[in-house]
């Protein structure tokens, strides 16, 4: 009996000690850095730590502005996600994603940013409202 219930204790911690995002839950979850309750399913991003730590925002730029501060503290993330604008609720790795900014975009901080999980996708949206495309790079020197 006994040597069965090591295995079962480590199997339960390596389960438990995974590092995984979360769905953003729209009209429940709050941002993070300004507390407004997510309601715009075309927004929102994920910061996941290294630890597990999960920090939900509501626009681009809030997620930005903390992930810069946190950065120069030291802090490591293992999950930088974005909601892809063209598949509402969907998140995609954000370094991978293509990012439009325009003032026809009404994000709900005023970021004017939405993120793409393709080019073509944010071409096509490109197209009809305008704006200035950004890759992941780009995105965080906008808010440094």
């Amino acid at each position: 009996m006994k040597k069965l219930i090591i295995p079962i204790i480590v199997c339960l911690a390596m389960t438990s000690c995974k590092v995984e995002p979360e769905p953003l839950v729209y009209g429940e979850d709050a941002c993070h850095a300004c507390k407004m309750t997510l309601m715009d399913r075309k927004f929102g991003a994920e910061l996941v730590t290294s630890k597990g730590k999960i920090f939900k925002f509501d626009d681009v730029n809030c997620m930005m502005n903390f992930f810069n501060a946190e950065a120069a503290n030291g802090s490591e993330f293992t999950h930088r996600l974005v909601v892809d604008f063209a598949k509402p609720g969907t998140l995609i790795p954000a370094a991978d994603a293509f990012y439009l900014k325009s003032p026809q975009i009404k994000s709900p901080m005023a970021s004017q940013i939405a993120a793409f999980s393709s080019k073509e996708e944010l071409e096509s949206v490109q197209r009809e409202l305008s704006g200035v495309y950004l890759v992941w790079g780009e995105l965080i020197t906008q808010f440094k």
